[in-house]
């Protein structure tokens, strides 16, 4: 069977992305990946065949965007990419899919897999790495940067969602999204965070516990478990100096602002100061070292990247931005977190590890060093803090939502009739 792969974003978002291409090729299954054009390593250390979307410079100046990690301007800077992916995407599948052979797999974002699939007939299965992107009357997300609106009943902030449908999401990704499908003789989208669900299928790559399934999502919905996808990364050990740093000493604090961040320069002096604050040892995850102070101390030590899987169960607690897959690996590793969301699906994020109880929330404008520390020591010295985290490291432990997906996309692709749909058919 052909798996066409798409999807938009950061690290975050592309990796659990390559992991389901490296399980569905390890299944015998033809994989492509198209994403954008940095992720090329990437796919290449996976053995994926890969289509570059974008070129690395367009990558670039969306991250670098100030208003990118703005709440709620936000969604434009992002959707000026996503849109004018559109169509490379729509003609990448065009030239290359085959009816009754393949189907394609496409995050929220990658929209021209799903005109595709209204233009052309192709079978699509849409998936979802956030509870953002899934609607519900019951249980609706919390709203990127509206103040209070965790503190509303879900009915409020499902209809806050409604009106930021219509006056922000759409108004950002409609006109071109449109224009273009009219060039193909379809019909306008009239609500995008509607269509963009596939009515073959969709996969939610996050557990009922940390999301609970609701009577009111779509019935083509399944859940799965976190995509556990580290060993793909980067690296898939500590550096050598990094693990002589960790050795040396007591376990250190964590602090990321997420592989994208352009603008972190505060946060990793706020760091710094949290460490000196509170006598504790700590490491700064940048890939930009601009970002970091400059002649930091022997006990503090800065790092372009490293596997959180390795890492995190060396730390004492992790103080980051509530991206959901820095969240899931602070879950199976059992520590604290304090999360300062920044804008798109982080606020949701903070919200679901404060309702665990195994974090605690610190906006961006009151994260200073005196704040952190009062919250952090908090954190460190609770019992039920210490006892909630336990809880979530024993559910994520030997439960990989890699193998669940796969395992339902071939059953999607079985329940249409592709060739090859399933190992035992190959």
């Amino acid at each position: 069977m052909q798996v066409f792969l798409v999807t938009m974003g950061s690290h975050g978002d592309v990796l659990p992305f390559v992991a389901l291409g490296a399980e569905l090729q390890g299944r015998g299954h033809a994989v492509r990946l198209a994403a954008p054009a940095p992720f090329a390593a990437l796919a290449d250390r996976a053995g994926l065949r890969f289509h570059p979307l974008g070129s690395p410079a367009e990558y670039d100046r969306m991250f670098g965007e100030p208003d990118f990690w703005h709440p709620r301007r936000g969604i434009h800077a992002a959707f000026a990419f996503n849109t004018a992916m559109t169509e490379p995407v729509f003609r990448w599948i065009e030239k290359d899919w085959r009816p009754a052979q393949g189907l394609v797999v496409a995050s929220a974002s990658s929209f021209g897999a799903r005109v595709a699939q209204d233009r052309l007939g192709t079978p699509v299965v849409t998936v979802h790495v956030s509870p953002l992107l899934v609607e519900s009357r019951s249980a609706s997300p919390s709203l990127p940067g509206l103040s209070g609106s965790r503190f509303a009943s879900s009915r409020l902030r499902h209809l806050a969602w409604r009106g930021a449908d219509r006056l922000v999401v759409d108004p950002a990704a409609l006109p071109r999204l449109n224009a273009f499908r009219a060039m193909l003789g379809l019909p306008p989208v009239g609500r995008l965070r509607h269509w963009w669900n596939s009515p073959l299928g969709v996969i939610l790559m996050f557990p009922g516990w940390y999301c609970p399934p609701q009577p009111d999502w779509l019935s083509q919905i399944r859940q799965v478990g976190f995509p556990v996808a580290d060993r793909l990364g980067d690296e898939e050990a500590l550096d050598p100096d990094l693990l002589a740093f960790l050795e040396a000493g007591e376990p250190p604090l964590a602090f990321t602002y997420g592989s994208t961040m352009r603008h972190g320069a505060a946060f990793f002096e706020a760091a710094l100061q949290i460490c000196r604050r509170m006598g504790r040892r700590g490491i700064l995850l940048s890939r930009r070292e601009e970002q970091v102070p400059p002649n930091l101390p022997p006990d503090v030590v800065h790092v372009r990247y490293a596997p959180f899987g390795a890492l995190l169960p060396r730390c004492v607690a992790l103080v980051h931005h509530g991206g959901v897959g820095t969240v899931m690996h602070a879950f199976a590793a059992g520590i604290p977190q304090l999360v300062s969301p920044l804008a798109f699906d982080q606020f949701d994020g903070a919200e679901r590890v404060e309702r665990l109880g195994v974090g605690k929330r610190l906006s961006r404008g009151a994260f200073d060093p005196a704040r952190a520390e009062r919250r952090l020591r908090g954190l460190l010295s609770s019992g039920a803090v210490r006892a909630a985290c336990r809880l979530a490291q024993l559910r994520m432990a030997g439960r990989n939502g890699v193998p669940e997906a796969c395992d339902e996309i071939e059953r999607l692709a079985g329940s249409i009739g592709l060739a090859g749909s399933s190992r035992s058919e190959l």
